[in-house]
């Protein structure tokens, strides 16, 4: 058998009697494993470490960024360019003053640039299984051939058997030999908040699932009360923990939708170049019958080649990207990995966790029942404000003198303190019990006060075999002569029977209520009837279908403290008071988040480890699910084969009760369907799912630090109504993304065919240098386009369906756009240039014969400017917007033009960039002929505004 592998026969250990378990490891529970034994099965099963397998290195990441396609055609392109120049150079054909090699180094400058900030974004190494890891205890106390010993949690075998304390953390999956009173917390592994008490007698069936397995312990849990002796079972990669890092590692990560948009839009556009440069090369020498000007083609070409590559793309990207996951924070979710802000644009389907996320994490009471009467209480976290309402309307408790008597109970059988901080309620203890407290707050029942009234001189107190808890409180002692019972209170004058003491218990209401004989009717008690037993049975099941967590309460005079471990005989023949039943409160601003996912074309679905009719209840309430919908359990889920799981998924909205590998099915039957899916968690349990949806989303607050590290985003807040506030921005992110893409290749496009034209129409010359085209790309493409990347979303945003991830960069009109408006960009520079070339050749003319191609340059780099006015909108015509209302687009437009006239006329950048002194008409001619595209673009508007159609 290979390490880590698991016994044979891979028993189902919470199936199995102690003494079973033990002779399947041929171990025992007194002596435990010799040390031969030990090594025998260190070497059998390996060390108890989790695997690691390899990624990619730091050097393959760097590499895998210069395989890009437009940038290995731009390595090309500054090759070959270096070559031109060196001819040029050795041949000393360099004019004046010209540097040999600038635009090779700048395209390899521009290059190395593009690589690394695709690193960059890249290189974030995987810590989902170092932080896996740092779960394993460091030492462990274990009996060994009779013997006490410490030892390495890398060197525990099964078999080997460990003793567990409160605050121990768990070295490994075993089986529970013995325990006394353990509580153990799983939240690092299952999500769930409350600590889970184990019970070592228990023999539970196979199916049982992960977080009812009561008699089992798993590796990176724990101890949070209690002792207990363990059997070893799996260590390494076959616990719980090592199987949720399986699957995390088998988990490949898929490229963004953005990422593949982006490949498309490269080998499109790559594609098209070399067609052209064909198309350029072949047409020129057939019209000059010869090869005679093959190097002006050829510099013709690299011209192309550099003009057709949106240089500046990549950055503006990463900037748009970075300036969203800013607005982001602002709204309390962070963004681990840039392209998951677009992403989140595509969201289809949402798979939620319900307590903390869609809910409060704070237990609340919503309905009292006492003296066959309902009450429901309103009040939201554990502010004890709130009305008690019977039949829809507000009532006093001192009309019902049954409902102080219960609320004291709740005060006073009770652990928890309630504070307020910084004007915040706050419970110190056990949510279930701050309920309790905030509850009697609301009726003016202190637990302060009654703690001093009734103060508590014994208790029998809570075990998850006794289900109850009792407290034995003492009646303070009353000097003048009234009535020890009218001193405390009248509200319970009643209870006491003129006795010293009361008990107060509370528990598992069918179990209370089967130790009661009377009943408290508000001014006596009187015997329990048959009849009345149904009823509050009847009421407890109601309240437990609508999700409520109920507790029954009683009393009992007493006339002496009972003594201790006489709970069996002292908790009997009982009072019954009333029941409680309280909810994990949904959080008020969830509603309106889930109808704004309906709005917007998105599904939400529930999925939690509770139990089913507590999911139902608060996904119904909520609206994720409608009165009727199906609750699939992870035990159904288990018995489901893929397949039925993808023809069902569509149409669950509630997962209950699920394990960690239920949630990865989930996520991937969704994903089968075509749906794109964001999935939030906060356990370890959820790192796999988190790392195969679409969009993982960790909680911050209640989050691990696995489930982070695997995730995509982080909720700061852990709310739901945070994530659609993020699906809305990615929405606004990607629309902006298509807008300057717009932008930036409908100007390519004019370019390149500007470029092509200049030998077919035999201007004798390149109208620009790559050095020059660079420019274009990054300067007076690149700061316009920063400025569109921030415009503020549409009013209709959320009220459409998501857009398919699947869909291409073109789609919605975008490509036809781009084609569109790059041949009339293209035909306004060929007429500018025609012009031009005919102006500055024309005998006479006294300026340099060069300009044309400065005329050329400065008209391209203008019009994009117009081009950027009139992108902001595309439906709605300049005049109609708001210029104030994205003040950067005013600002690149304003700086753009003032930088470009600087390369025209400050001698030393002219010198550089090569170009030529324009005079006032040239240039007024230039900046008439670069209006011409804003007019087209607002015509267009027009046209289509009258034709009764809206562009996307």
């Amino acid at each position: 058998m290979s390490a880590n592998s698991s016994p044979e026969g891979a028993p189902v250990w919470h199936s199995l009697e102690v003494n079973k378990a033990l002779d399947l490891l041929d171990s025992n529970a007194d002596s435990g494993l010799t040390p031969q034994e030990v090594e025998q099965r260190l070497q059998k099963y390996g060390t108890n470490e989790l695997e690691e397998t390899g990624g990619r290195s730091a050097w393959e990441i760097l590499l895998d960024q210069f395989k890009n396609i437009m940038l290995l055609m731009l390595i090309a392109v500054a090759l070959i360019s270096g070559g031109l120049d060196f001819l040029s150079w050795q041949s000393g054909q360099l004019k004046p003053g010209e540097v040999p090699f600038k635009d090779t180094i700048a395209i390899l400058a521009i290059v190395i640039l593009n690589g690394i900030l695709g690193y960059v974004q890249e290189s974030r190494a995987e810590k989902a299984l170092a932080a896996l890891k740092k779960l394993s205890s460091p030492n462990v106390r274990v009996i060994r051939d009779r013997k006490l010993l410490d030892v390495a949690g890398k060197d525990i075998v099964p078999g080997d058997v460990i003793l567990l304390e409160a605050g121990v953390q768990i070295a490994a999956d075993g089986r529970l030999i013995e325990q006394s009173n353990l509580q153990i917390r799983e939240s690092a592994l299952t999500g769930e908040a409350e600590a889970v008490n184990k019970q070592a007698v228990l023999t539970l069936p196979e199916e049982t699932s992960l977080g009812d397995r009561l008699n089992l312990v798993f590796q990176g849990t724990e101890v949070v009360q209690g002792r207990a002796k363990v059997l070893v079972t799996n260590t390494g990669m076959t616990t719980e923990l090592g199987k949720i890092a399986a699957l995390l590692q088998s988990v490949e990560s898929e490229p963004t939708p953005l990422q593949q948009r982006m490949t498309q839009l490269g080998n499109v556009l790559v594609t098209g170049s070399l067609i052209l440069v064909a198309i350029v090369i072949v047409g020129g020498v057939i019209a000059a019958r010869g090869f005679s000007n093959l190097q002006e083609l050829v510099e013709v070409s690299l011209s192309m080649a550099v003009a057709v590559v949106p240089e500046g793309l990549p950055a503006v990207i990463t900037v748009t990207l970075a300036l969203g996951t800013q607005r982001m924070v602002k709204r309390n979710a962070l963004i681990r990995k840039l392209p998951a802000v677009e992403t989140l644009g595509s969201v289809t389907t949402i798979c939620s966790d319900k307590t903390g996320t869609l809910t409060q994490n704070k237990m609340v009471v919503q309905s009292v029942y006492t003296n066959n009467s309902s009450f429901r209480v309103t009040g939201e976290g554990y502010a004890p404000t709130g009305d008690f309402q019977l039949n829809g309307q507000n009532v006093s408790v001192d009309q019902h003198p049954e409902i102080p008597a219960l609320l004291v109970a709740c005060a006073v059988c009770n652990d928890s303190v309630l504070q307020q901080e910084k004007g915040q309620w706050t419970i110190l203890g056990d949510p279930t019990e701050g309920a309790l407290v905030t509850l009697a707050g609301k009726a003016g029942i202190e637990k302060d006060q009654w703690s001093s009234k009734l103060p508590r001189v014994a208790e029998f107190p809570f075990s998850s075999e006794r289900k109850r808890m009792s407290v034995i409180t003492q009646v303070e002692e009353v000097s003048t002569g009234v009535s020890p019972m009218t001193a405390v209170d009248p509200a319970i004058a009643h209870m006491l029977n003129q006795e010293r003491y009361l008990m107060f218990t509370k528990g598992s209401p069918e179990l209370i209520l089967a130790r009661c004989t009377q009943i408290y009717l508000g001014d006596k008690s009187a015997a329990l009837t048959d009849a009345q037993r149904k009823q509050i049975l009847a009421e407890n099941d109601n309240m437990a279908s609508k999700g409520l967590r109920v507790l029954g309460f009683a009393y009992k005079p007493l006339t002496e403290v009972p003594p201790e471990n006489s709970d069996e005989t002292s908790e009997q023949q009982l009072i019954w008071l009333g029941l409680v039943g309280m909810l994990d409160a949904p959080r008020p601003e969830v509603r309106a988040a889930v109808q704004e996912c309906r709005d917007a074309g998105i599904r939400p679905v529930m999925i939690t480890g509770d139990h089913q009719l507590t999911a139902r209840a608060i996904a119904t309430d909520l609206g994720i699910a409608k009165e009727g919908d199906r609750v699939l359990i992870g035990q159904e889920l288990q018995r489901m084969s893929d397949q039925e799981l993808e023809q069902n998924v569509d149409l669950v909205s509630i997962y209950a009760r699920v394990a960690p590998e239920h949630k990865l099915r989930i996520v991937q039957a969704l994903q089968r369907r075509g749906r794109f899916v964001a999935m939030t968690g906060d356990g370890v349990n959820d790192a796999p799912a988190l790392k195969q949806a679409d969009i993982g989303i960790a909680m911050g607050i209640t989050g691990t630090d696995v489930s982070k590290e695997a995730s995509d985003m982080v909720l700061l807040d852990d709310n739901f109504a945070t994530i659609v506030a993020a699906t809305k921005e990615g929405r606004v992110v990607y629309t902006n993304i298509r807008r300057f893409i717009k932008y930036i290749l409908g100007s390519n496009i004019g370019e390149v065919l500007t470029i092509a034209a200049s030998p077919l129409l035999g201007l004798g010359g390149v109208p620009l240098t790559p050095l020059q085209i660079l420019w274009m790309n990054l300067v007076t493409d690149g700061l316009p386009a920063l400025a569109l990347a921030v415009e503020p979303p549409e009013p209709d945003v959320m009220q459409r369906p998501p857009f398919s991830p699947r869909e291409s960069i073109f789609a919605r009109g975008l490509g036809s756009y781009m084609i569109r408006i790059g041949i009339i960009f293209a035909i306004i520079s060929i007429a500018l240039m025609w012009w031009a070339y005919n102006h500055t050749n024309a005998p006479g003319y006294q300026g340099d014969r060069e300009a044309w191609k400065t005329m050329v340059f400065t008209t391209l780099c203008i019009a994009q400017m117009g081009h950027a006015i009139a992108i902001r909108s595309n439906n709605r015509l300049t005049i109609e917007m708001n210029p104030f209302s994205n003040i950067f687009v005013l600002g690149a437009v304003v700086v753009t033009t003032i930088l470009q006239l600087m390369l025209v006329y400050v001698p030393p950048l002219r010198a550089f960039f090569g170009t030529h002194y324009l005079n006032l008409q040239e240039l007024g001619v230039c900046i008439g002929f670069s209006a011409l595209m804003f007019v087209w673009i607002e015509a267009e508007k027009i046209f289509f505004r009258l034709m009764g159609k809206k562009t996307v």
